[in-house]
């Protein structure tokens, strides 16, 4: 077993490793500390939704390509938003009614199908 320090986004994390070839008396469970199970990049949390507003859902699971508006940016019904590409294929997403944009994802984010992809209100 080799121990090695890794830093991610400034904070150190001690994790070990099992060398190959290890025989059957060197191999044993190593506990995890707790800082090492936070090591995994958390999700950001996305952003609290609008009180008033129309909720804009993902109709299916993909991965965020591309935002069409600048945050706050006004809308009209129907004017795609945000690009959603799922199977290799860009899914344009419209917004639902005329109002002002405000979106709870990121570009390069992946969603899960109903995940709350903007807010117009």
């Amino acid at each position: 077993m080799r121990n090695f320090i890794i830093t991610v986004d400034g904070k150190s994390y001690e994790v070990g490793v099992e060398e190959v070839g290890a025989s059957g008396a060197e191999k044993r469970a190593v506990p995890v500390p707790a800082q090492t199970a936070a090591a995994a990049p958390k999700k950001e949390a996305p952003k609290a939704a609008a009180k008033n507003g129309t909720k804009v859902v993902s109709p299916f699971p993909g991965l965020i390509k591309n935002l069409l508006c600048a945050e706050g940016t006004p809308v009209k019904k129907d004017q795609p938003i945000l690009v959603l590409e799922a199977m290799k294929m860009d899914n344009d997403i419209t917004a639902p009614c005329d109002g002002v944009v405000s979106y709870c994802v990121q570009k390069g984010a992946n969603v899960e199908t109903d995940a709350v992809l903007a807010v117009i209100g």
